[in-house]
């Protein structure tokens, strides 16, 4: 597995973007990816993609070449995108079907050099004027929250809770019961030694056995194994 890094977002584009980051290339082997709410727009190799918020975890097979990306955070890639974030979920697409005019930066010449790929594809977002939506950074941010109930969120933010399931869907790429899901999961991986039992209590889940379920779910492995090498990536 190639080595990962991260960094911060570029200037001017904090509120949109959780981080630029980096990954050597897979020369042998496979590396797992798992849902954590965020969309990334990624370099791979010569392709350019959206990939979209993950449901299930995602196995990446070596390809022999770099990859670097931007990620952008929860609730900010409907309005980046321009289009609802559920219609690019569990999907890897070319960004050039949503934005033709990237397709100009996969064919340029910039495009061999990584330090450029990073800076098109920054200039390209920031193209997007995108603001963050009040209503979906409060929803985000009230879910983050142990024991957060979606119902509670919609009363305490003066919406239905239809109304909020649809917004949180469409910024997001999914509803808020399955986003607090994927919190939990990342407030799990966070927590830092002790009993399996004591994590699970402390991320929020109701016994360990409910936590045991949950990874299997989201990640395809079990507590052990998943959180052996787990690490808490921007978001």
């Amino acid at each position: 597995m190639g080595a990962y890094r991260e960094y911060r977002p570029p200037a001017g584009l904090e509120p949109v973007v959780a981080c630029v980051w980096e990954s050597d290339a897979l020369i042998k082997g496979t590396q797992r990816v798992v849902p954590d709410a965020c969309v990334d727009l990624v370099w791979l190799g010569d392709r350019l993609l959206v990939v979209g918020a993950d449901t299930m975890p995602m196995v990446w097979q070596a390809v022999g070449a770099p990859a670097s990306g931007i990620r952008l955070r929860p609730g900010m890639a409907g309005a980046v995108l321009g289009l609802p974030a559920d219609e690019v979920r569990d999907q890897q697409i070319p960004l050039s079907l949503l934005w033709p005019a990237v397709a100009n930066c996969t064919d340029g010449p910039e495009a061999a050099e990584p330090s450029a790929r990073l800076r098109l594809l920054t200039e390209a977002v920031l193209h997007r004027k995108a603001e963050p939506d009040p209503l979906i950074g409060a929803a985000v941010r009230r879910l983050g929250v142990r024991g957060a109930r979606v119902a509670a969120i919609a009363h305490e933010l003066g919406v239905s809770e239809r109304h909020l399931n649809r917004r949180v869907t469409t910024a997001v790429g999914y509803g808020p019961k399955f986003l607090a899901r994927v919190v939990r999961l990342r407030r799990l991986v966070a927590v830092r030694g002790g009993a399996l039992a004591d994590r699970a209590h402390t991320a929020g889940y109701a016994s360990q056995a409910h936590m045991a379920d949950e990874v299997r779910r989201l990640t395809g492995l079990t507590p052990v194994r998943f959180l052996e090498d787990a690490t808490t990536t921007a978001a």
